[in-house]
């Protein structure tokens, strides 16, 4: 009987994955939910499969989760009948602290801001995390954290107390403060997280006088909506802030002393953009003021070199078939125009740029095909093309490669990006050695294991994450170029492909191909452990 039992169950243990001392009281589930239990004071668990009559013993997908770790549910392992598994949780991380006035008043009202180093499109950029209101001492907390990089800073705060100002004279109030020091966010400290780690992170704020600011707005305005930003010294980041008047048609508010770049951005109709910079030294500011000029416009010349004017741009093999046909085929009325199919994302490449543009603006007539984002304020932008049919195997401004280099954009004009289509697919195909049986209950979220295929720096091709979910083979196309090919057991949604520094903790791991159009290459790899 105790040999049958062992035969048609799962035991297993779930433990911290920086300490490896088991963890009590975690909930562990399977993937279907048919099972559930809580673990032992010593983390053990053990379902009998046996218990569910009528289904035979199979595998199941396992995962545990417990306040105080993170990954609540998304990582686990597949388990059989008769094994014993480890299932690790990550303990959260966490940044506390105290802020003080110099006033020595509480920060009744004050605000504290997390931002957090995140991966977006293969490059490193500032976000915000959360914000968190101090207690009536001063004290503040950041949980459930994982491990990376963060900056943290305080909003500004004017005073409250009546008394504290002078008649005629200036407002008082606390400007921003930033860990650990620091006078802007550019150079404010980083703080690295670990695992389960607690860092205090303490913030001072000093009392300060502030002075009006009132800066006309000259321009065609059009409606209300009006975008400001401030930055101390040029340097761009959260922190200052002034308002727009649109009865007054001038920005206003209150700062401190320094020198600030004021920008305005109005959209609608007709979007424009405008800066100035002021200096605060001891008395109100009014003016000089600020001229809108129009945005300027990027246009896109597509060049279509497609074998088959019918290509799927699709590049996971089987999954190329188009939407809503069984059979794979793609039928007479699919797209055919770049409107249709070309994919563009406009994105600042300034860390804290929150422009966004992704938008052909509609044709002005029947017979209107151009391909044109209007609206674009001036600044540095990275210009990312995706398409449904085919890939894009060049896109330049003038002699700039958008897909590998930034681009300027000023005010008034119009850019031109000359885009090629090419549908000459490699074919990749091949196994992956490590991983295990497949889940009783498969998906996206159970893959067994994730190919990365990264374009090597200055090399053609794009970035592709390819789910393997049985026997770890896989099948699947690619557009020509060189690639890093990396199999990892967990997948890595922020992995940092276009950051040459950060991919070299890969250097020795996968293998590098280069690949022609329509040339097939079959690859055996290793998988990369889900803690790498």
């Amino acid at each position: 009987m105790e040999g049958d039992q062992q035969k048609t169950a799962i035991s297993g243990v779930v433990v911290n994955s920086v300490t490896h001392a088991p963890i009590g009281r975690a909930l562990v589930t399977s993937g279907d939910q048919r099972y559930a239990m809580l673990t032992d004071s010593t983390g053990h668990f053990e379902f009998d499969l046996k218990s569910d009559p009528g289904i035979p013993p199979q595998s199941v997908w396992l995962s545990a989760r417990k306040p105080g770790f993170l990954n609540e549910g998304e990582q686990g392992v597949n388990a059989s009948p008769g094994q014993e598994v480890t299932l690790p949780l990550e303990p959260e991380s966490l940044i506390v602290g105290r802020v003080t006035l110099s006033t020595g008043d509480a920060p009744t009202g004050l605000a504290v801001q997390l931002f957090f180093r995140q991966t977006i499109e293969g490059l490193p950029r500032w976000m915000p995390r959360g914000v968190a209101q101090p207690n009536s001492s001063g004290e503040f907390r950041f949980a459930d954290l994982s491990p990376g990089s963060y900056k943290l800073l305080t909003d500004e705060m004017l005073d409250r107390d009546p008394e504290s100002r002078v008649h005629g004279g200036p407002l008082y109030g606390y400007p921003p403060a930033y860990y650990s020091g620091a006078s802007d966010f550019a150079s404010a400290s980083t703080i690295e997280l670990t695992a389960g780690q607690t860092v205090q992170a303490d913030l001072s704020l000093t009392h300060q006088p502030y002075y009006s600011v009132k800066i006309p707005v000259i321009g065609d305005i059009n409606g209300p909506g009006m975008t400001v930003n401030v930055s101390l010294q040029g340097h761009k980041g959260p922190g200052y802030s002034l308002g727009y008047n649109p009865g007054d048609h001038r920005i206003e508010g209150l700062l401190p002393n320094g020198n600030y770049l004021v920008t305005a951005a109005m959209q609608g109709e007709k979007s424009m953009f405008g800066t100035v910079n002021i200096k605060v030294a001891g008395a109100r500011v009014d003016g000089p003021a600020v001229n809108l000029v129009s945005n300027s416009a990027i246009a896109f010349n597509v060049k279509e070199e497609l074998s088959d004017p019918r290509t799927s741009g699709s590049a996971f093999g089987s999954f190329r078939a188009y939407p809503g046909r069984a059979d794979g085929a793609i039928p007479s009325y699919a797209p055919k125009s770049p409107r249709l199919h070309l994919q563009p994302r406009i994105e600042s490449a300034d860390d804290f740029g929150q422009g966004v543009y992704s938008s052909f603006r509609p044709p002005l007539g029947p017979n209107d095909e151009s391909l044109v984002i209007d609206g674009i304020a001036p600044g540095r932008y990275w210009i990312r093309l995706h398409s449904a049919r085919g890939y894009i195997a060049a896109a330049t401004m003038g002699s700039t490669d958008v897909l590998h280099q930034p681009v300027a954009i000023g005010t008034g004009s119009t850019a031109s990006v000359d885009v090629v289509l090419r549908d000459d697919y490699a074919t990749i195909d091949g196994s992956v050695s490590g991983v295990g049986p497949a889940p009783l209950t498969v998906g996206p979220w159970t893959a067994l294991a994730w190919i990365s295929c990264v374009p090597l720096p200055d090399s053609p091709g794009e970035f592709q994450q390819v789910p393997i979910q049985s026997d770890g083979k896989f099948d699947f196309t690619l557009p020509p170029g060189s690639y890093r090919v990396l199999a990892f057991q967990l997948q890595h949604p922020n992995l940092p492909y276009r950051d040459p520094e950060a991919m070299r903790a890969f250097e020795n791991k996968g293998q590098v191909i280069h690949v022609e159009g329509n040339q097939k290459v079959s690859l055996q790899l290793q998988l990369i452990p889900g803690d790498e």
